[in-house]
């Protein structure tokens, strides 16, 4: 009988299991993949992040945050115009690549027992939990679900407004050389692309950009698809020069967040998909994971009930990170609404940086 079992081990997932393992819970981490390996994410990393992933980190794993590329600015390309903001203090550029093989190798180095190729099929029980694998069954007195959007384990459900649109997401490197510091999103009709530079621990000093892009699959399906969509981002691809292969995920559902479900504690995108343009996804998912260890530690030691643990968890996601999903709704709908109606909104962020200095605020 382990204490938790966490269903995943991205971010959110390893921030879970290195939580609670240090709070003295028995955990056990499964994982359907194997480490390392691309995901699509802007692998943008805000500055309240960064912080987090230091505590997080065993010494022996924080090679990545050493080799990180320091983020200081924002630039919004919208139209014709250039909104730009300085990001204070700055943000870090991380690979997840190298990120999460090691935020994986630390939560082992902590005592977590992990075990990737596993897939969950099934999750019985309302405390203690029946968790059925490909490996066999597994019991424990709590459980999160760390396994993502997609997940058969994860209820999502087509809400971004926008009936009948399928929105993919898309995401490769290439090299740029001497790319600029700073997190660029170019917005186009029916999606957006984020372009920043980006670096590997083993890749010495290769200079490389990540294109991760949002867009309607009936408007693009390509990352070539989406750089013709803007004049100012098909520009700057001319001469790049791939070093990975792209990779798509599909379909993005924009919602509600439902931090828990039958006493089962939801973290980073099973609880709710945020909008990637706020570059925000890592630190929700670091903090939710964090959250609900934390939430969980007195009812391992007795103190209160599963259902009261989880309560509070719900009660402190509402707190600290529901409102980013509520800004960046709205922001997200603001910025792409059609040309003639968002032109005097771009034209009033171009003109007061302190109301784009607010809105980036506002996401966070």
């Amino acid at each position: 009988m382990y204490d938790l079992i966490v269903i995943g081990g991205g971010p959110a997932g390893t921030s879970a299991a290195i939580s609670a393992a240090r709070y003295g819970a028995r955990v056990l981490l499964l994982e359907r993949g194997r480490f390392p390996r691309h995901k699509v994410c802007g692998e943008f990393v805000s500055p309240e992040s960064f912080e987090i992933l230091a505590q997080l980190l065993d010494s022996r794993d924080d090679g990545v945050l050493q080799a990180a590329v320091r983020i200081p600015e924002a630039r919004i390309f919208i139209d014709d115009r250039v909104l730009q903001t300085s990001i204070e203090p700055p943000a870090a550029s991380v690979a997840r690549f190298e990120l999460d093989k090691a935020l994986w190798d630390s939560a082992e180095r902590c005592g977590v027992e992990a075990k990737q190729q596993v897939a969950v099929q099934k999750v019985a029980g309302s405390g203690p939990f029946l968790v059925s694998t490909s490996m066999g069954d597994f019991e424990a007195r709590a459980v999160v679900n760390a396994s993502g959007r997609w997940s058969n384990l994860s209820a999502s459900a087509p809400a971004n407004g926008q009936v009948g649109a399928k929105w993919i997401g898309l995401k490769a490197h290439f090299v740029e050389p001497s790319p600029r510091a700073s997190v660029d999103l170019y917005f186009l009709e029916g999606g957006y692309c984020g372009v920043q530079p980006v670096s590997l621990a083993s890749d010495s000093g290769q200079p490389r950009v990540n294109a991760c892009a949002m867009v309607r699959a009936d408007i693009a399906s390509t990352l070539l698809g989406v750089f013709t969509l803007n004049p100012a981002l098909l520009e700057r691809s001319r001469h790049w020069q791939p070093l990975t292969d792209p990779v798509t995920v599909a379909p993005l559902f924009f919602g509600k967040p439902q931090p828990a479900r039958d006493r089962i504690f939801m973290v980073g995108d099973a609880a709710g998909f945020v909008d990637p343009f706020i570059g925000d996804g890592i630190s929700l998912a670091l903090r939710s994971g964090a959250l609900a260890a934390e939430c969980l530690t007195p009812f391992f030691r007795g103190a209160v009930s599963l259902e009261h643990a989880a309560g509070r968890y719900v009660e402190g996601y509402e707190r600290q990170l529901a409102p980013v999903f509520r800004s960046s709704w709205r922001i997200r709908r603001m910025l792409l609404l059609p040309r003639a109606v968002r032109g005097p909104i771009a034209s009033l962020l171009a003109n007061t940086p302190a109301v784009t200095r607010y809105l980036v605020k506002k996401t966070r």
